[in-house]
């Protein structure tokens, strides 16, 4: 697959809820992440792919899928030119650079680059 799916996000009201529902459900194991930012790692095991669980800062919960491109600019130019639009720019955060963009439906993907 030229551009696998790198990570997934899980996001809703209350992160202590959701990572207690997904560790009892699924047997996550989670690690909140330092600071203040209400947000826990999900650890990656076997073939799986690692996530996260977050408090959704405007109450609006969603699950968002993160693919790996190694250009995020490109790759967000390409979804406008195709009727997408842009919902985060390239953002570079310590660990990883990350961008969301909606297909032409409204579905949000993410985008990352060294994950």
């Amino acid at each position: 697959m030229a551009h696998p799916v790198m990570h997934f996000e899980v996001s809703g009201n209350d992160l202590g809820k959701l990572q207690s529902f997904y560790g009892e459900l699924f047997g996550w194991k989670t690690q909140k992440v330092p600071g203040d930012m209400p947000y826990a790692m999900v650890e990656k095991e076997g073939d799986g792919i690692g996530g996260g669980i977050g408090q959704a800062p405007d109450g609006n919960g969603h699950v968002t899928f993160y693919v790996g491109t190694d250009d995020p600019q490109a790759t967000l130019d390409k979804a406008e030119q195709l009727g997408g639009r842009t919902i985060l720019p390239v953002t570079e955060l310590p660990e990883v650079t990350i961008a969301l963009f909606a297909d032409p439906e409204g579905h949000v993907i993410g985008l990352a680059k060294g994950m």
